[in-house]
């Protein structure tokens, strides 16, 4: 049996009534973001606050503390799975190469996404449902003609490789509600081992995590401080600047990560990472906090509710404080031995 193997977690089958509600917790996410893919063609300017400020921000807080609820509940990983719950998938495997060749696409398609919200996506209600529409029409592709999860959820979702780096360390585990039985369709599950091997530069897989893990907080950086586009369609420069410097500042703390590695003790690898992950975390709540209440550093970017006039500037900087603090804690000092997302269920036997 391989390393990798023995961090399996115990199989478990849902229950009934287990099943039922998270099936209902899926239909009622799947309701809700229709709702909200609607809400973004026809009321706009409510569709892309409630997208973007709203449910983007309490993404990543998701992800660490219980990656596995989301994984759960996933409004397109709902649609990626409905070829295989309705019994209409190709259910083909998809070749180890080709996993690694997904992971790496998928941390490009979220560096080149997210820099994009500046020039459309944060304004414009039609730009974001197109996106998603597209999103969601990759998962379903995905779905029909190949295995269970492989070829979104665990492959091609640009939001699954920041699931893998803040997903270190979760507090809660659920069981796997979404696959009934195992098929073993990526290997390593990312839903029910511990952890991977630390990055070493021998595959695509490999390269897409240390391009993440490392670029991250330069990338999130330099994000906040671009401004969000409202003339309009945008120009060269504003595309230059949407995309070239958090771009650039992700090359900064990548070469710092990849120098800190190879001088670091081996031993202290799975620290680094767990440092520039909470870093990563860090950094986005210590600009995005301020900017949902109207004290962002570009005035009226990312706004939820104007609380200037209501909220004082000192509570705002006791709120960035205080999530640095827990990230901290949660990612460095709390137990640092990792658990899995999901409990994984048993494994499909097939019937000769």
């Amino acid at each position: 049996m391989s390393k990798i193997d023995l961090t399996f977690q115990a199989t478990a089958v849902l229950g009934d009534n287990e099943r039922r509600i998270w099936r209902t917790l899926q239909v009622l996410l799947f309701i809700i973001g229709l709702g909200l893919f609607a809400t973004l063609i026809f009321f706009p300017d409510i569709g892309v606050v409630a997208f973007w400020n709203v449910l983007i921000p309490v993404a990543p807080l998701l992800f660490l503390v219980a990656a596995g609820v989301w994984r759960n509940i996933c409004p397109l990983a709902s649609v990626a799975m409905l070829p295989h719950h309705f019994n209409f998938s190709k259910r083909q495997r998809i070749p180890i190469k080709w996993q690694n060749r997904l992971a790496l696409i998928s941390v490009v398609l979220f560096f080149v996404i997210v820099p994009a919200r500046h020039l459309a996506l944060n304004n414009d209600g039609l730009a974001t449902a197109a996106a998603l529409t597209f999103l969601g029409s990759l998962a379903f592709i995905g779905g029909l003609q190949f295995d269970v999860k492989s070829a979104w959820c665990s492959g091609l979702c640009p939001v699954h490789p920041v699931e893998k780096l803040y997903g270190q360390n979760v507090g809660y585990t659920p069981a796997n509600a979404h696959c009934g039985a195992c098929h073993n369709c990526v290997i390593p599950c990312p839903d029910s081992i511990s952890k991977a091997d630390t990055p070493k530069p021998r595959s695509l897989q490999d390269l897409a995590t240390t391009l993440l893990t490392g670029g991250l907080p330069g990338f999130i950086w330099g994000w906040f401080h671009v401004p969000d586009c409202r003339s309009g369609i945008a120009g060269w420069g504003e595309c230059l600047t949407a995309f070239g410097l958090p771009w650039a500042t992700l090359v900064v703390t990548l070469v710092a990560y990849i120098l800190l590695r190879k001088f670091l003790p081996k031993n202290r690898e799975t620290m680094l990472t767990s440092v520039f992950a909470a870093a990563s975390i860090s950094c986005y709540y210590w600009y995005r906090i301020p900017s949902l209440f109207g004290y962002g550093i570009i005035p009226q970017d990312g706004i939820l509710v104007d609380l200037t006039q209501t909220l004082p500037l000192w509570s705002i900087a006791v709120m960035q404080v205080s999530f640095v603090a827990f990230f901290g804690w949660w990612m460095l000092l709390r137990n640092n031995k990792p658990v899995a997302w999901a409990v994984r269920p048993p494994f499909l036997v097939k019937k000769k």
